[in-house]
């Protein structure tokens, strides 16, 4: 069923981000335009979403595939970054990420020998397949306080991972009626998460 779905989908100028069928007989899966450097961000709309369902429905039933329930949609603002120019197309942006194994503490003892997820700012390093995120540590400030202005900075730290050391990588689903647009510091966006 993946490579249906797949040719379809690419055969109407989508791009397949997620395939996703449910014990319960529910195949959902999920579109966005393809993304080409340079070029201005294109949104899925539910136009979009209408074209693909009616498209898989007849291809699907053609096929014989067995199902009970369609559901196409777009990636929303929690979308999964699967290849390398996911990432690309991404970079600059608060990423969360889910590393397969927990790190090892470095030497000073900043980052917990058992922390598996991290989020922040998503950038490249001069490693062809690597990639890094940067965050710090704020604690949080109590609701209805301003943060103190003698508390001081922590550190920004740096993680560097390759993409077979993730388990799983999303834009960091951050609510901005403005759009998108990348952190002026890491540290004002990004906090903590374990």
């Amino acid at each position: 069923m993946q490579t249906l779905v797949t040719q379809t989908v690419e055969g109407m100028g989508f791009d397949l981000v997620e395939l996703e069928r449910s014990a319960g007989g529910t195949v959902r899966v999920t579109i966005d335009h393809p993304w080409e450097q340079g070029q201005p961000e294109r949104f899925i709309l539910v136009e979009d979403c209408e074209r693909v369902t009616r498209q898989l429905q007849y291809v699907l039933d053609v096929e014989g595939v067995d199902y009970r329930r369609l559901e196409v949609s777009s990636p929303g603002i929690d979308r999964p970054l699967r290849n390398d120019k996911d990432f690309a197309r991404f970079e600059g942006q608060v990423i969360d990420i889910t590393l397969r194994q927990p790190i090892g503490a470095d030497g000073a003892g900043i980052v917990s020998g058992q922390r598996k997820k991290f989020r922040g700012l998503l950038a490249s390093t001069d490693a062809a397949d690597e990639w890094q995120i940067e965050w710090r540590d704020e604690p949080e400030s109590k609701p209805g306080r301003r943060p103190s202005s003698k508390r001081v900075k922590t550190p920004t730290q740096v993680l560097r991972f390759r993409r077979d050391e993730l388990r799983e990588a999303r834009l960091a689903p951050i609510v901005n009626f403005k759009g998108r647009s990348p952190a002026k510091d890491a540290s004002e966006e990004v906090h903590h998460e374990s």
